[in-house]
């Protein structure tokens, strides 16, 4: 469906993103992380063809963007970081205009604004100036936009920034619904939201690709410790004395609940040694109330982290390096 092979795109001597490959399957929802100027907006840019790469391949649907981008151009729908919503028209005018752009022919036009209207939930706010909806409402305009048309392709960049939590979960409802018949991008900063939405995970720092995989995958294999989380009924010092101790143990963080003595420790251990055992038995022999016990998985957030951390980490040791060879 999308094939992005060695796309590079320098600005001056700048390199936006280099050498970035990956491939999205028909039908697929995959989420596009990374922190500001990681090389996000830039890649998406190129695949819509609204910019051209300075090196590289992207083909949508077999088709090339640089020798068919009129024909790509019909087959995405793009909802960019601001919402492209002309304030002062009303919401059915504005659909209207990018009805009559995509080429939508003018019989069909109602019926098509009725369809993607009714899709994201604005058929009750057709007659309202786009500028009094609220932030929620201006997004759902700009996915009514991205789907007029029945585009086969969605790319979606931080389609659920400023939104409230009931908003945020609304519009993640209809970006899985997408998916039925549709391939999504979807970028976001709110990394819950990819680990709840989407299949699989891109992530791009620096403008290159640092990892590739299912949400669950991710957490799994780039992460440095297993966390457990116990509840017990001791004094505090004495449990983090006793834990610590524990062979496999790289860390503890306890902290008293302020209730009846119950103390929440978060164990972190070496990721291929099972501690939970021991640790059962290490509370239980002291005679302890062990009264919770529990493995935590790694969070997409953690992960992600961990990765942006390590490529800024060993970015900052190479200059380092290349500066005490020059001295």
């Amino acid at each position: 469906m999308i094939e992005v092979e060695g796309l590079t795109k320098y600005y001056g001597r700048l390199p936006a993103i280099q050498n970035v490959n990956f491939r999205v399957e028909s039908g697929e929802i995959v989420g596009f992380l990374g922190p500001n100027g990681a090389g996000k907006t830039t890649t998406m840019r190129i695949i819509t063809t609204f910019s051209p790469a300075s090196a590289g391949d992207v083909r949508i649907l077999g088709m090339d963007v640089r020798a068919d981008s009129l024909q790509i151009r019909r087959k995405i729908g793009y909802l960019p970081e601001n919402v492209p919503a002309y304030s002062w028209m009303r919401v059915k005018s504005y659909l209207e205009f990018v009805a009559r752009i995509k080429g939508i022919p003018r019989g069909e036009r109602d019926r098509e604004i009725g369809r993607v209207a009714e899709a994201v939930a604005v058929d009750g706010v057709l007659t309202k100036i786009v500028g009094v909806l609220s932030k929620g409402y201006r997004q759902r305009v700009g996915l009514a936009q991205a789907l007029i048309g029945d585009p086969p392709i969605l790319i979606l960049d931080e389609p659920t920034i400023g939104l409230d939590p009931r908003q945020i979960r609304e519009i993640r409802e209809l970006i899985k619904g997408f998916s039925k018949n549709r391939t999504v991008i979807l970028s976001t900063h709110i990394l819950p939201e990819v680990s709840q939405t989407c299949d699989r995970v891109i992530i791009i720092n620096k403008g290159t690709i640092v990892a590739e995989d299912t949400p669950a995958n991710l957490a799994r294999t780039h992460t440095k410790a297993a966390r457990s989380e116990l509840l017990i009924r001791a004094p505090e010092k004495e449990i983090r004395e006793l834990l610590s101790s524990q062979t496999g143990v790289l860390s503890i963080d306890a902290r008293d609940q302020n209730r009846d003595g119950i103390v929440k420790v978060i164990v972190d251990s070496e990721p291929d040694k099972e501690i939970r055992p021991t640790l059962c038995k290490a509370v239980v022999e002291k005679g302890w109330d062990l009264l919770e016990l529990k493995a935590l998985d790694a969070s997409l957030e953690d992960v992600f982290i961990e990765l942006v951390t390590d490529e800024s980490e060993s970015e900052s040791s190479k200059t380092e390096e290349d500066a005490r060879e020059v001295a």
